[in-house]
């Protein structure tokens, strides 16, 4: 092998190697790259009648230089009649902190909801990602912690609920409201100089009731 394709591979091994960093922990150094996927995915049919599942994740990434955060929630709704009706929801919320000047970061968000010959059936997604900045490393409170607990249980019972797809948005969102306004308090997060977080919300939601 020469000393151009040595150098090559050195590099591309060093890219993978950097590109592998993610925790849920703070970073350990300020030039890591943090990744993180969540999501939660349906799918509803003349088998399974009722599918309904989301997930709330936490990640707190500390002090990096570039981050990636994808969240995702699909729901899927085939092949049932207005009187066998389906029913699939999936809702996802993603909660990210992150401190340092100049971050780059990629956050992708989506919600998808589909009915595929599916009369009288009622699909929804959501999909929330929630972005929390900070210029000093910062970590959420136990107390804050707690909270947004309680709100996972709440989204829990929401997404097994029998509530109509319209509701259960208006719910949702409700609940996405909660969240933001609770990281965007300084108390929720200890740090050396508490200030008031940047919080970014990226929300979609897709739902479809025939």
């Amino acid at each position: 092998m020469n000393a151009h394709l040595s150098r090559h591979f050195l590099r591309v091994g060093l890219l993978a190697a950097g590109l592998a960093v993610a925790a849920t922990g703070p970073a350990q150094a300020a030039e890591a790259v943090a990744i993180t996927h969540d999501g939660v995915r349906t799918t509803a049919d003349h088998r399974h009648h009722i599918d309904h599942r989301d997930s709330f994740t936490i990640h707190q990434f500390g002090s990096v230089a570039a981050a990636r955060a994808d969240n995702r929630a699909d729901a899927r709704s085939v092949g049932c009649t207005a009187d066998d009706a389906c029913r699939s929801v999936a809702l996802s919320f993603q909660v990210i902190t992150l401190s340092g000047h100049d971050v780059r970061l990629s956050a992708v968000n989506n919600g998808h909801a589909v009915n595929e010959h599916c009369d009288g059936c009622q699909t929804l997604a959501g999909a929330y990602q929630f972005v929390v900045s900070t210029a000093a490393p910062a970590r959420l409170t136990a107390d804050a912690q707690h909270r947004l607990a309680d709100i996972h249980r709440r989204l829990d019972t929401l997404s097994a609920s029998r509530l109509p797809a319209a509701d259960l948005r208006r719910q949702a969102d409700a609940l996405a409201d909660e969240v933001k306004a609770l990281l965007s308090q300084p108390t929720s997060l200890t740090a050396a100089h508490p200030a008031r977080p940047s919080v970014k919300v990226h929300r979609q939601l897709d739902g479809w009731q025939h």
